[in-house]
């Protein structure tokens, strides 16, 4: 993400942390653990992920998906063609729909419209608003779409030392994969802030096994502040390369609302949905999981999510 955006929220003392919501380019959030992640890489696992079943499709002039491809991440292989060359697996008029920096309150809105087109994404989600929200996040997961991740605070990994990245990225795996219990499993899907590939840490995430997401096409929507706006950037993007992976923002309340008329204007452009699922889910490292039990601050019995203990009643 390259937006600013500091925010405050003050979570239920059940989550893992008290902080500030992670700033969108400009502002650093609190210095990652100075920890060093464990120096073996786990083999990768063979087994598929654990399949999730989405609602089914009751719109008969859906938009729908075309296609599903799936990923095998072995060896972090790269994609999008900002920065990655070698997998041009796309068909003309072919789009993958990202969006980063979730989950958000605005995230809901967002998988109503791809819901009621019946479309599948795939989500970048921030470590720190996995634990804020992880009732959100178990929303996107049991509508059947994708979950990699996008570091635990949204810091740009090139103005760190090795070993506080490789933590950022650590930490957002395990709280992903923490937020996602019991309603499907993390892809092994990775998006840098800024999309700032510090070649250290490519050849890190290789030997993690981790697939690094680039974007053909940035919306740079979290420099708009009106749906339309949104629209038109993607789809005059999408006329001049003619198909791509779109990269977008739940966190940005502008991008939400515009996207039921983006799927309608793909639909009437004859664009097709592909869908990416990930070969195998992603091992997290045993430290980082044992760091956010250690985090937990103050815990409660109740262990209901905010919407089930906070409504509006006026």
């Amino acid at each position: 993400m390259r937006s600013a955006a500091a925010i405050t929220f003050a979570i239920s003392a059940s989550l893992l942390i008290l902080g500030a919501a992670s700033a969108q380019r400009a502002t650093t959030p609190a210095p990652p653990p100075q920890t060093t992640p464990a120096t073996a890489t786990p083999a990768p696992s063979r087994a598929p992920a654990a399949a999730v079943s989405a609602p089914a499709c009751s719109n008969p002039n859906a938009l729908g998906v075309a296609r599903t491809v799936e990923i095998d991440t072995t060896g972090g292989p790269g994609f999008g063609f900002e920065h990655f060359k070698q997998h041009d697996f796309l068909r003309d008029k072919e789009v993958i729909l990202t969006f980063d920096d979730g989950p958000w309150p605005t995230t809901p809105n967002v998988l109503k419209a791809l819901a009621d087109e019946c479309v599948k994404a795939t989500f970048f989600a921030i470590g720190k608003h996995a634990t804020y929200y992880p009732e959100i996040l178990r929303q996107v997961a049991k509508a059947g779409h994708s979950v990699g991740s996008h570091t635990w605070s949204h810091v740009d990994l090139s103005r760190k030392t090795l070993d506080e990245a490789k933590a950022e990225i650590e930490k957002a795996v395990s709280a992903v994969k923490w937020a996602l219990e019991g309603q499907g499993q993390e892809a092994p899907f990775f998006r840098f802030p800024a999309l700032r590939h510090p070649p250290e840490l490519v050849t890190y995430l290789g030997q993690r096994n981790i697939a690094i997401f680039s974007t053909d096409m940035d919306s740079f929507d979290f420099k708009m502040r009106k749906p339309d706006q949104v629209v038109k950037s993607v789809m005059a993007k999408l006329a001049k390369h003619g198909k791509g992976i779109v990269l977008m923002h739940d966190f940005q309340t502008a991008t939400s609302q515009a996207v039921p008329d983006l799927l309608a204007q793909l639909k009437a452009g004859g664009y097709k949905i592909v869908h990416m699922k990930p070969r195998q889910a992603v091992t997290s490292l045993p430290q980082y999981d044992e760091e956010l039990v250690k985090e937990q601050k103050l815990p409660t019995v109740s262990q209901r999510p905010t919407t089930s203990v906070v409504r509006d009643v006026q």
